[in-house]
């Protein structure tokens, strides 16, 4: 197995494993490697729905989406078809987001495997979210430990409205805002990561709208700053496996309503943010 970083970031590419073949060592490595570049990539693999959904079981107890945005492939309801196509655009995606951080046990991993590729189109950014938080004053940092931030689905309710790749979704499956530590621990390294995003969270609690933006802005600011960004390029075959405890996203839309793409995405389970 060959490792190779991929920014000085986040991320790495794993190349010489087949993810539906892992042995114990392979299994203990990746897992390794995953912990300590929070998003690896796994070129040239061909998983089967089930090969999938047995890779994601590494990282957490598989889940379906809670809402149930999109359709799944038949006889897995956990393995969500990212899917756009002539006639059936699919759900925008590019605004910087943590994976359903708005749960009670937001999701440990997302894993994406590219089945349809644009060429050169379609790139998905990462962040670091560990380097910001490693990054604040020592007074910044006193000030947000202890803090929570709210944590909304309303956002995914919206976006279900708009694009006809997402199911209808009842407001009533809304969960009212849900709080959150801005500060997290990660359950198995320990690192301290940021836990806000602009897309879910719609606040901090206890304070203003005003207030709030003053302090998360700068923090979405030093996320997203070149220096702590890798870009994916996607290829047919490529497995992306990344830790929405420790990391942001976006999916740049930089192809049309009829560019074929289309991505399997499974999720792994989490717990409680503390």
């Amino acid at each position: 197995m060959e490792i190779t970083p991929l920014s000085g970031a986040l991320g790495a590419e794993v190349r010489g494993i087949d993810l539906a073949d892992l042995d114990a060592a392979g299994r203990s490595a990746v897992q390794a490697a995953y912990d300590e570049y929070l998003m690896l990539v796994f070129p040239g693999q061909d998983l089967s729905a089930a090969e999938q959904v047995a890779f994601t079981e590494m990282f957490g107890p598989v889940e379906p989406h809670p809402l149930r945005t999109r359709r799944a492939v038949d006889g897995f309801p956990e393995v969500l078809i990212i899917e756009n196509r002539p006639g059936r655009p699919g759900a925008r995606n590019d605004y910087w987001h943590s994976d359903i951080s708005h749960a009670e046990r937001p999701p440990s991993a997302s894993v994406l495997h590219a089945l349809t590729i644009p060429e050169g189109l379609g790139d998905t950014l990462f962040c670091s979210m560990v380097r910001v938080h490693d990054g604040l004053s020592d007074g910044m940092r006193r000030a947000l430990d202890g803090r929570r931030a709210l944590h909304s689905g309303m956002a995914t309710y919206t976006r279900s409205l708009e694009h006809s790749d997402a199911r209808g979704i009842d407001p009533a499956e809304i969960a009212p805002p849900r709080p959150h530590p801005v500060i997290r621990t990660h359950a198995e390294t320990g690192q301290r990561a940021l836990f806000v995003n602009p897309h879910f969270t719609t606040g901090l609690e206890g304070m203003s709208d005003a207030e709030s933006d003053a302090i998360l802005a700068p923090l979405y600011a030093a996320a997203t700053a070149p220096e702590n960004v890798y870009r994916h390029r996607w290829r047919v075959g490529d497995v992306v496996v990344w830790d929405n405890r420790r990391t942001m996203h976006y999916a740049v839309r930089d192809y049309t309503d009829e560019t074929p793409r289309k991505m399997h995405r499974t999720t792994a389970g989490g717990e409680v943010p503390v």
